[in-house]
């Protein structure tokens, strides 16, 4: 399995932008640039490659724990997976520095014991955690 996207970037860094488009075309010619990546919080001016890891990192856990459960005998009704990367500034630059999850979850049965077991086993095991693998990941979950 292979998936693929194209970033087209004109200009320089801080006065240029891009777009990006996915082979789903979830996105097709998305906007992004430098402000929406650095400097506006709201999230409003377009996307940027860390909402876009964070979007892949919720996603791909969700997943992950919807399956454990399912084996489980305990399908969840409803999981919120939430994930917020970081970025910070180092040594002239920027890294991404962790990519915290928090998950609501409706699982109908399960043990809150079990149901932790299983979080933590997804967050460890999902492919994007595992590409993350040079940056922490933590997990907040919680029965709803």
């Amino acid at each position: 399995m292979k998936r693929h996207a194209t970033a087209i970037w004109n200009g320089a860094l801080a006065d240029g932008r891009g777009t990006l488009t996915t082979q789903s075309g979830a996105l097709d010619s998305q906007g992004y640039s430098f402000k929406a990546r650095f400097e506006d919080e709201s999230g409003k001016s377009g996307t940027n490659p860390e909402e876009l890891l964070a979007a892949a990192h919720a996603g791909c856990f969700a997943m992950q724990l919807s399956h454990f459960l399912a084996e489980n005998g305990t399908p969840a009704d409803e999981l919120k997976a939430r994930a917020v990367v970081s970025v910070e500034p180092v040594d002239g630059g920027f890294e991404v520095r962790s990519s915290r999850i928090t998950l609501e979850a409706r699982v109908p049965g399960i043990e809150e014991a079990t149901f932790r077991e299983l979080a933590e086993k997804a967050k460890s095991g999902c492919p994007i955690s595992k590409a993350l693998g040079a940056i922490e990941v933590a997990l907040d979950a919680k029965l709803v």
